[in-house]
């Protein structure tokens, strides 16, 4: 059987989030207000949701340590995190903040025993059993999603995402060995 547990799990948000970090400083501050489409958050809206994205996992994991989300207030749940995306911040200030919540996130996620990453919880139904290793999992697989909405955003306003670049690099490199 292949443990994966929390160690790895940190491990791996902290290489998501070190790739965010690449494609955020990538993309030039004058297009944070950038909007891809109608009913998208701007460059500088996503990347403070991202930098907000475990305030969830907190909340129903580390402080309430829930066992069913029926009756969970996801309105003010909702409102707090909108409050948090729309205060203003400078390119500077949010590259900051993804830094030091990444990494506030990934130490605590590297801390959780596998017994409590095994425990269940309910959703608002008062069924369908899920594990906080699944939810707590998912604060990555979210992270990465808009992730590829920012390296789009990227490509529209004229830059190239690191991964590409790096990609084409090993390329170019391969092709000048083989004469």
């Amino acid at each position: 059987m292949v443990n994966y547990g929390a160690k790895e799990l940190a491990a791996a948000a902290r290489v998501v989030r070190k790739n965010t970090l690449q494609v955020c400083d990538d993309i030039p501050e004058a297009q944070f207000d950038f909007v891809a489409s109608a009913g998208i958050r701007s460059v500088r809206a996503m990347i403070a949701h991202i930098a907000f994205g475990p305030s969830l996992q907190y909340d129903l994991h580390r402080d309430r340590r829930a066992t069913t989300l029926q009756g969970y207030d996801w309105g003010a749940f909702v409102a707090k995190g909108a409050a948090q995306e729309a205060e203003p911040r400078s390119k500077a200030q949010l590259m900051a903040l993804l830094r030091d919540e990444g990494e506030r996130y990934a130490s605590w996620v590297e801390g959780l025993s596998d017994e409590f990453l095994n425990e269940t919880y309910l959703d608002p139904s008062g069924q369908n059993p899920k594990t906080r290793f699944e939810s707590i999992m998912s604060v990555k697989e979210h992270e990465m999603h808009h992730r590829a909405q920012l390296m789009l955003v990227l490509r529209l306003v004229g830059g190239v995402p690191h991964l590409t670049r790096e990609r084409q690099a090993r390329a170019a490199a391969a092709r000048a060995a083989t004469g």
